[in-house]
């Protein structure tokens, strides 16, 4: 059965301020995914010792990864990125809408990637919205739209995951699964699946949205000594299969 798992890894500096790489390869290692989808990865900045972490904790997993930078400052970048060990190609990554009043809002994106399982394309798109309610609102309904979910190559069994800074609540929720399934709602098993922030988790504000053709056996996010100071957020991790 196929695991997918998305992850805020603040640029790999945990709860206790530490910058480590590894301990956020490590705590992906020990989840065993066949896919993973990250957040606010650094590539050669400065603040994170010029390290490219997206190549750094794609090869502790033995695996090829896409890297989005929402940011570029000359050579320095900041993003996200799908990384796997199935077969995949790259489909589009591009910037999300920001809200024109405020122009000076990070500049968030959007990573798909068409990835094989079992013989057939899982489309996977790995997003990080913004902040403000309507900057989010905005990028929900881009993500929502012709560019992306609904776009014609974005047909058969489909995922949409992330960090979207939203929870259930939100009008950003209610526009995604509009057209979409949250994987929480139709999990045949579940576990506790809050994610923020992770010492003390009590919100749920990363998704895993799935179209029709994906059941979902299992939810949860791994809550121990080691994610709990890794990141600021928990991993949520998915277990499904193609229907």
């Amino acid at each position: 059965m196929p695991r997918i798992l998305t992850y805020n890894v603040h640029r790999c500096v945990g709860a206790d301020r530490k910058l480590d790489v590894g301990r956020i390869a490590e705590v992906i290692a020990r989840l065993k995914p066949d896919i993973v989808a990250l957040q606010e990865l650094d590539v050669r900045r400065r603040r994170t010792g010029h390290v490219d972490q997206a190549h750094e904790i794609a090869q502790r997993l033995a695996m090829t990864f896409h890297f989005h930078p929402a940011i570029t400052v000359e050579e320095e970048q900041y993003g996200d990125a799908i990384l796997t060990a199935l077969p995949e190609r790259l489909v589009k990554a591009a910037s999300l809408p920001g809200y024109p009043p405020l122009p000076r809002l990070e500049p968030r994106g959007a990573l798909w990637l068409a990835v094989e399982i079992d013989g057939r394309e899982v489309q996977i798109i790995n997003s990080h919205l913004g902040l403000v309610p309507r900057e989010q609102q905005i990028q929900a309904r881009a993500l929502a739209g012709p560019d992306w979910l609904g776009d014609p190559a974005c047909q058969g069994p489909h995922i949409l995951l992330g960090d979207f800074n939203a929870t259930a609540t939100s009008v950003v929720y209610r526009t995604l699964v509009a057209g979409m399934r949250e994987s929480r709602r139709c999990a045949a098993r579940k576990a506790p699946s809050t994610t923020f922030p992770a010492p003390l988790p009590v919100l749920r504000i990363d998704h895993v949205f799935v179209s029709q053709e994906i059941g979902v056996d299992y939810v949860f996010a791994p809550y121990d000594t080691l994610t709990r100071v890794a990141s600021d957020h928990l991993p949520l991790v998915v277990d499904f299969t193609l229907t």
